[in-house]
């Protein structure tokens, strides 16, 4: 095979995976943008705020430790679901029915229907666990945001370090004729 021949194919697999390595960041980076995007309006459209700074809601020691740096601030990013939803939503939810989930409450309220407490806590056990779990879906959506971010900037790094590759290969074309064959399966010349 004839050096120039190589060199040609070396540098327009290097352009081709460039110009993928390019077009998977911009993808990437517009999926980080949609998704974080997404997470902020929508947990900024519910409205929900962190307990003020010195509330006795955040004495806890199941709360305040995770709650403190967020205190009066407005929900508004996956983190932040994190914490609310584990250490304000959770711990709340556990002192409901003795730490029972709304399954175990349902099943016991299937059993005695009439029962008033069963009942209340059981709507409350439902709907604090449907906003935990909402919270914490915007929570993996934006840790899911934070991948293609990083991966977006690798494919992008990836891309330049490729692209500087792929003009060295067009330079080296532009100054070998091409003549030479190299990669010809003979062996080294004897006494070599």
């Amino acid at each position: 095979m004839r050096r120039r021949t190589l060199d040609l194919i070396l540098t327009g697999v290097g352009l081709v995976l460039t110009v993928v390595l390019l077009l998977s960041g911009a993808l990437l980076l517009y999926g980080y943008n949609f998704a974080h995007g997404q997470v902020h309006d929508q947990l900024k459209a519910q409205q929900i705020y962190f307990p003020p700074p010195g509330s006795k809601a955040l004495e806890d020691p199941k709360i305040g430790p995770y709650l403190n740096q967020y205190a009066g601030q407005q929900l508004t990013t996956g983190k932040q679901a994190q914490a609310y939803a584990d250490h304000f939503i959770g711990v709340h939810l556990s002192e409901v029915a003795g730490g029972k989930t709304y399954s175990q409450v349902s099943s016991a309220l299937q059993a005695d229907p009439t029962n008033a407490t069963l009942q209340k806590q059981a709507q409350t056990l439902f709907q604090g666990e449907t906003l935990r779990g909402l919270l914490l879906n915007a929570y993996a959506f934006d840790t899911i945001a934070s991948i293609a971010l990083i991966a977006s900037i690798c494919s992008f790094v990836l891309g330049a370090i490729l692209l500087v590759l792929t003009i060295l290969g067009f330079i080296q074309l532009r100054r070998h004729t091409g003549e030479e064959e190299i990669l010809t399966g003979r062996g080294a010349p004897s006494g070599a």
